[in-house]
C-alpha cells in the first residue's frame, strides 16, 4: 500500500517497517530477500505423481494448486476453514486446503478432485453423486466428494448417520443434503469390495 511515499507490504499496518518506493531497486531487493526466506524445495506426491516446487513454503495449499498447477476443481469458499469447499486429501485424510500450507504436505501425497477419476472412469464417489444428482450449482461438489473418498477409504461400512455427521462441517446452500447422502451410501455399497 502506497501512503505518503512509504509502502507497507503488509496492508494498512503502519507499524510494520516502511519500504520505502522512491528508491525503487531498494525496495524490490528488501522484499525479494524477505520473500527468498521462506523459499524451499517442496516434494510431495501430487495425484499420483512425484511433484517437486521451489516455493514460499507458507503459501496456502489451495492458491498452489489453483493458480501455479492450474488445478481448479478445489474451490475457494470462506479462507477460513470452514465450508469444506478447499477439502482436498492429504495421505488418506480429508483436509482444508485454505488451512494448510504447501509446506505442510512435504512428503506427503495430496489428491484433489482432478485425481480421482481413471482416465474416463469415474471414481464411484464421484459416479455416485452423478446418479443422484447430489448437487445443484456444483461449487460445493468437489469437497463434498473428497470428504466422502476419505470418509470410504476409513470405513466402506460407514453408516449415513455418521456420513451426515461427517459432512455437516460443509455448506450446501443449494440444500442437496439428502442427495449427497444417498450417494455416499451408494459409493459405500459399491466400495465394500475394496477401495481402488
Amino acid at each position: 500500500m502506497y501512503a505518503g511515499g512509504e509502502f507497507y507490504a503488509g496492508g494498512l499496518d503502519p507499524s510494520r517497517t516502511p519500504v520505502d518506493v522512491t528508491r525503487p531497486f531498494g525496495s524490490v531487493i528488501a522484499i525479494r530477500s524477505r520473500l527468498e526466506i521462506f523459499m524451499r524445495m517442496i516434494d510431495f506426491t501430487l495425484n499420483g505423481v512425484p511433484t517437486q516446487l521451489t516455493i514460499d513454503e507458507t503459501r496456502p495449499l489451495l492458491w498452489v494448486l489453483r493458480d501455479d498447477l492450474g488445478l481448479t476443481g478445489t474451490k475457494f469458499g470462506c479462507g477460513m476453514s470452514l465450508c469444506g469447499s478447499c477439502t482436498v486429501v492429504v495421505d488418506k485424510t480429508a483436509v482444508r486446503s485454505c488451512a494448510t500450507t504447501i509446506g505442510d504436505v512435504a512428503g506427503k501425497s495430496v489428491t484433489t478432485i482432478e485425481g480421482l477419476a481413471s482416465g474416463d472412469r469415474l471414481h464411484p464417489v464421484q459416479d455416485a453423486f452423478v446418479k443422484h444428482a447430489a448437487l445443484q450449482c456444483g461449487y460445493c461438489t468437489p469437497g463434498m466428494i473428497m470428504s466422502a473418498y476419505a470418509l470410504l477409504m476409513a470405513n466402506p461400512r460407514i453408516t449415513q448417520p455418521e456420513v451426515l455427521r461427517e459432512l455437516e462441517s460443509h455448506a450446501c446452500r443449494c440444500g442437496a443434503h439428502v442427495r449427497i447422502a444417498k450417494a455416499v451410501d451408494t459409493a459405500a455399497a459399491e466400495l465394500r469390495g475394496g477401495v481402488r
